[in-house]
């Protein structure tokens, strides 16, 4: 059995883990407290002294500021938030909350668990496209609409906390989220590495999918050329809307069929992605429109705007959605808020209706004027 070691946070409190290590990233090495409460997570390289003030400031000030309020409590079940530093030997770590019970899989993947991650935490990548849903998930797994929009709330509170702090995430995607369709909850995590704008840089330009585009075309430049675009805010909604866009449509908007250069596919998908990034849905330019024959048969019908445009989420989330891939793509200023997805969120919830077919796996869809036949899309796109 592992020994258990003592020893105390920076501002003296004791705290024990489990000597065996659970799991392992790019940055830190994790382990469990002996009651599972919580877990401590050791950076693998000393940290200077800007990067210890950030942790500190986490920690404390920033940390304070949000939970320490008037109904802080609401926010803890948002974030994964550290609580403590500590330091151990040579070691900086911090001290995290464990994840909540229904972030872990309950039934796993398909054919009785073939992949074995049931009680597995259920990272957001696994439900951001209907490939990985239908090939690998079991469905009581997946969710339905209706909990796609909780879940896609609760992000957008979050997100719009952090940013009504002063903070920004730097590489909100699904790989730092946690998400469950099957009750409508969700929590963003690894929030050590948050940036304060002018104050403290980001340690990463964030994950592929969710990088804004005038951080990928400057993305070759020293970081401290003026015109390289850093994470912030701005950046945060550009990845903020993608997995809006991914959690309710299950594909993403810029990969399309176009291809920018046949010769180099690191080029290529620097320019996809960054200075001719194009929403594949794009209303007068189909140059980057979905190539079907590129298509996984275990993405259809979702892969296919034709028949789930995203206009079939509402007049809230449709003019969003305008603004986030056609007007603001390449223009920061025009991207909407976290605040304005939320209220547009909720005003969706408000159309939400059950639909009529008992075989629909979506089970609810947006009630609206042109999407009035009580059945959802996945349904009638199924039936085409």
């Amino acid at each position: 059995m592992a020994n258990i070691v003592t020893c105390k946070t920076k501002d003296g409190k004791t705290i024990q883990y489990v000597d065996e290590v659970i799991g392992s990233g790019s940055m830190k090495d994790v382990y469990f407290s002996p009651d599972k409460s919580y877990v401590v997570a050791f950076y693998h390289k000393p940290q200077n002294d800007q990067a210890r003030e950030r942790i500190n400031m986490i920690t404390g000030r920033y940390r304070q500021n949000i939970f320490e309020q008037s109904g802080g409590d609401y926010w803890k079940g948002l974030f994964c938030w550290p609580t403590d530093v500590v330091e151990h030997g040579d070691k900086v770590g911090i001290v995290v909350p464990s994840y909540q019970q229904h972030f872990f899989f309950r039934y796993g993947s398909k054919n009785n668990d073939f992949l074995g991650i049931k009680g597995r935490e259920k990272e957001g990548k696994w439900f951001a496209s209907a490939n990985n849903q239908n090939k690998f998930l079991d469905p009581r797994e997946r969710g339905n609409t209706l909990n796609y929009l909780k879940v896609c709330l609760l992000l957008t509170r979050a997100v719009r906390r952090m940013h009504a702090a002063g903070l920004c995430h730097s590489d909100l995607s699904y790989k730092n989220v946690l998400i469950d369709p099957e009750l409508g909850h969700a929590c963003i995590i690894d929030v050590d590495g948050l940036v304060v704008p002018g104050k403290y840089p980001p340690d990463v330009v964030g994950t592929p999918d969710f990088i804004a585009p005038e951080v990928v075309t400057t993305s070759h430049l020293p970081k401290d050329d003026a015109k390289r675009v850093l994470p912030s805010i701005a950046t945060d909604r550009h990845a903020l809307s993608v997995l809006i866009y991914m959690y309710l449509l299950f594909r993403h908007p810029l990969r399309g069929g176009k291809i920018h250069d046949m010769d180099d596919e690191v080029r290529d998908e620097s320019l996809a992605m960054g200075e001719k990034a194009l929403f594949i849905e794009h209303p007068t330019d189909h140059s980057n429109a979905v190539k079907l024959s590129q298509v996984s048969s275990f993405s259809l019908p979702w892969a296919d705007p034709q028949k789930i445009p995203y206009t079939v989420l509402g007049p809230y989330l449709t003019p969003l959605f305008d603004r986030a891939f056609i007007d603001g793509l390449h223009d920061p200023s025009k991207r909407p808020t976290a605040d304005e997805w939320e209220t547009a969120l909720v005003k969706t919830v408000d159309l939400v209706q059950p639909c009529q077919n008992g075989a629909c796996e979506q089970k609810w869809y947006v009630f609206f004027r042109q999407n009035e036949t009580g059945m959802s899309l996945l349904w009638n796109a199924i039936q085409r």
